[in-house]
């Protein structure tokens, strides 16, 4: 029988032993090249980390002695009997191997010496994560149950699967009207493959914490009415009206007639611009706006002001949906390499003909490893073709790919050629990066990759815009007496010198 004190002994050697192997695990892992190899020591890692901490506290308990026992056994090895207590232990052992003389307990050191043997020859390796064939040991992604479920929601553009691959994660292009409690189960769904696969591939990465990181981001940005989607009195169906329009002065209008003559069309628009109710009859649209003409805005009757929202007015369901799909930004971010790899092996696959597929489906899996880990010569780095070897290298330098562009918008990614630079302005990746800086996607910042550019050309648009805003003293024009065209600031001056 063991004591607490041999146990104890025993968990703290097991404790170095843990340490050790660690340490060269990690030595191993960063010199590590091949995906299988890098992601099982990853793996390994994460289970000698584990079982660390359960040793930990479980020898932290065995020293706080609850129960007595450690108090109860060192009291009796000082006390006057230590020597009865030592033959007695000894005639136990005896008598265990008479009783059993072929049990040999397998020593500590073996386990370890097995991990050694699996680094130092990865075909010892015992399987310790899974991944499907679609998957390809982690270098993609496999979303077609996620996409047969997206595509299965009402309301919701059939897309193919590569498409799919592509737009998973912008769900604030979706209508918020369409975002029901089926909308919701399909996030858990998506969620819990794209956590899963994030987990296998990166199982040393901390998902829970990065995800509590997520959450206090998201409650902040909630909380203000700026989460991506779901805006400040942007709610659908709601009265909420964005202050857009020409907002011109009024006070030259004396008659609710003159008013009437603007048409359905331009009231609307002044009374967007105000902040006012817009809907109703011609009369009601003239009375409204016609009652604030000439009142300061603080004594503006709340009745004809346009109700605004804030994002405490959404429902439970609504923040919940929120709430998932900012978790889903998240693990996009983080399967961004997997996703571009996903998507360019889809591409690759539907460029095959009937015979290649029939070739590759009949040769058998464990040829299909020994192909994918085989290492392809290819000093240059050329890109690879729908064979899975590099293309020639007159076609290589043909296409630019021999020249790398690096966008810091879209956190220092480099592109390979000037197609793929030219086209990613116009992706996802670089629309949210814009977004994240405040600025609007648009034409003005083509070929902008640098963050203090894109603002400094931001700013310089945004005071272009206030210089070409309407003033009506300096853009109304009059005419007086003589025919000569003057503003409205000059006409008011010479009438009230009487020289019209």
């Amino acid at each position: 029988m063991e004591t607490v004190i041999e146990r104890q002994r025993r968990m703290h050697e097991e404790l170095e032993r843990i340490e050790q192997a660690m340490t060269d695990e990690r030595e191993y892992l960063s010199n590590c090249s091949v995906q299988r190899d890098r992601i099982n020591s990853e793996h390994r890692s994460k289970m000698l980390s584990e079982r660390y901490c359960n040793l930990s506290q479980s020898l932290h308990n065995f020293y706080e002695d609850r129960d007595g026992m450690r108090r109860e056994e060192l009291m009796r090895h000082s006390g006057h009997e230590e020597f009865t207590e030592f033959y007695r232990r000894l005639k136990h052992i005896k008598d265990f191997h008479k009783k059993f003389p072929n049990d040999i307990e397998e020593p500590m050191s073996a386990g370890f010496t097995r991990l050694e043997e699996e680094r130092m020859d990865p075909e010892l390796v015992v399987p310790i994560v899974t991944f499907s064939d679609e998957e390809g040991f982690g270098r993609y992604i496999d979303l077609h149950e996620s996409h047969r479920k997206f595509c299965s929601l009402k309301g919701i553009f059939h897309m193919d699967y590569l498409t799919y691959l592509s737009t998973f994660d912008r769900l604030a292009d979706i209508k918020r009207d369409l975002k029901n409690s089926d909308y919701l189960k399909y996030l858990y769904s998506l969620k819990a493959s794209l956590s899963d696969v994030l987990d296998r591939i990166h199982p040393l990465l901390n998902i829970e914490k990065e995800i509590m990181k997520v959450h206090v981001s998201f409650e902040d940005k909630w909380n203000k009415g700026q989460f991506m989607g779901w805006e400040k009195g942007n709610l659908p169906g709601s009265a909420m009206i964005k202050p857009i329009g020409t907002n011109i002065d009024l006070s030259h209008f004396l008659s609710r007639e003159q008013l009437a003559k603007l048409g359905m069309g331009t009231l609307k628009s002044l009374l967007q611009a105000r902040g006012l109710k817009c809907g109703g009859t011609l009369e009601e649209r003239v009375e409204r706006l016609y009652k604030v003409k000439d009142m300061p805005r603080d004594h503006w009757d709340s009745s004809v002001l346009a109700r605004t929202l804030d994002s405490k007015e959404y429902s439970p369901l609504q923040r919940e949906i929120a709430s998932l799909e900012a978790e889903i930004y998240w693990f996009g971010e983080q399967l961004w390499e997997q996703r571009e790899a996903s998507k360019e092996n889809v591409e690759r696959k539907l460029s095959r003909t009937v015979g290649e597929h029939e070739d590759d489906s009949s040769g058998s899996e464990s040829s299909a490893e020994s192909e994918d880990e085989e290492m392809i010569y290819n000093p240059k780095g050329i890109q690879l073709g729908w064979d899975g070897k590099p293309i020639p290298y007159w076609l290589y330098k043909l296409h630019g790919l021999n020249i790398s562009y690096n966008c810091e918008i879209c956190g220092q990614a480099v592109y390979k050629g000037p197609k793929a630079f030219q086209r990613h302005f116009s992706e996802y990746r670089h629309a949210y990066g814009m977004r994240k800086l405040g600025i609007p996607n648009t034409a003005h910042f083509a070929n902008v990759t640098h963050i203090e550019d894109a603002l400094a050309l931001w700013e310089k648009v945004r005071n272009f815009g206030e210089d070409t805003k309407f003033e009506s003293d300096r853009d109304i024009e009059y005419e007086d007496s003589l025919g000569n065209v003057i503003n409205r600031k000059t006409y008011d001056d010479l009438r009230r010198q009487g020289l019209l």
